[in-house]
């Protein structure tokens, strides 16, 4: 089919996802780290989300939060990449409409979600931090639990408009020039005029990611003076090596959808594949570092998860007759003995 072909239809039946353009030929080696990446994103979410189910003294603020994280990441980057990996195995570059428009609502809805998220463990980081004593008290299950909601709905009210606007403009090409169904990639699409969904896009990149990173920095800064009044130098490398691998993190977020954000808009010279790599990167690699990040760097999390490892492995190794046993559980025994970070 091509690009070129301007027959006038209002709901078509399908849409082509071309995958990465200009990249056809190294799709299948992309896939490679895409593939991996999901991986390890699934993995590590899902066990964030076991160890925290599983232990009872996990359950606390900033646990639940890292819980909503984790369900946000999966949905997220399983929203997309399988469709993604089926344009790069099997040449599947078809989408049904409503699919689509469905695709469109789940990625964007919860990348305001976790946005929201983020917010929500930089006010649970600053509570811990600046006022220890009362986090308890402040951070309430039921307060947590209205936090969670309210992100619910703000992603979801708010990108409600997406596929419903998007549902009402004449389509007269049906190629797509990405791997998923990007809002404005859909958009672009449409021979009417689409200001009304650009417009409100616009609003809402500069209302809630704007709002959102606002208030992130503003607690960081508020970290930020609270650690460097810590009484020990010791204490203050550690708290602040927390923090910035933590704001590594959020920045992995909102840099590459910000750029990818604006370039639909006004880099016009930014070549196409460096553009849609991009956009598929804020969509696997947060989910990917997240589990790792919040949880294996976070000593509770880390504590319950080695002894389940170790466990598995002495299971495994005990079948095993001879010095392989006593090598395994002499290695397990120099592992516990190294100092984590």
């Amino acid at each position: 089919m091509s690009d070129s072909n301007t027959t006038n239809f209002t709901n078509p039946s399908t849409f082509i996802l071309l995958g990465i353009p200009g990249l056809e030929a190294a799709h299948v080696w992309i896939s490679i780290p895409f593939c991996t990446m999901y991986t390890i994103a699934v993995l590590g979410n899902f066990t964030i989300l076991f160890i925290v189910k599983r232990e009872p003294s996990l359950h606390g603020p900033m646990y639940y939060f890292l819980c909503m994280l984790a369900i946000t990441d999966l949905v997220l980057s399983t929203s997309t990449l399988p469709k993604t990996l089926s344009i790069f195995w099997f040449n599947s570059r078809e989408i049904n409409f409503s699919a689509c428009l469905t695709q469109m609502y789940f990625v964007h809805c919860f990348l305001a979600m976790e946005s929201g998220i983020f917010v929500a463990m930089a006010y649970d980081r600053y509570v811990a931090i600046c006022d220890p004593l009362r986090h308890s008290t402040i951070l309430t299950n039921p307060l947590v639990a209205k936090m969670g909601l309210a992100v619910l709905l703000r992603g979801g009210m708010l990108i409600l408009p997406y596929p419903f606007l998007s549902r009402r403009w004449p389509y007269c090409r049906t190629i797509i020039h990405h791997s998923y169904c990007e809002h404005m990639a859909v958009l672009k699409l449409a021979c009417a005029d689409i200001r009304v969904s650009s417009y409100y896009g616009l609003f809402l990149a500069f209302l809630v990611t704007g709002l959102d990173v606002f208030f992130i920095v503003l607690s960081y800064i508020q970290i930020l003076r609270a650690i460097f009044s810590l009484p020990t130098k010791e204490a203050q490398l550690k708290t602040f090596g927390t923090c910035v691998s933590h704001l590594c993190v959020i920045l992995a977020f909102y840099i590459p959808a910000l750029f990818s954000f604006l370039t639909h808009r006004f880099g016009h010279n930014v070549p196409l594949h460096f553009h849609i790599l991009v956009a598929n990167m804020y969509l696997l690699v947060p989910p990917m570092l997240n589990p790792i990040i919040y949880g294996v760097r976070t000593r509770q999390i880390r504590d319950r998860l080695l002894p389940l490892v170790t466990h598995k492995g002495m299971k495994v190794f005990s079948w095993c007759p001879g010095s392989q046993t006593d090598l395994h559980v002499e290695l397990v025994g120099d592992i516990g003995l190294i100092p984590l970070p």
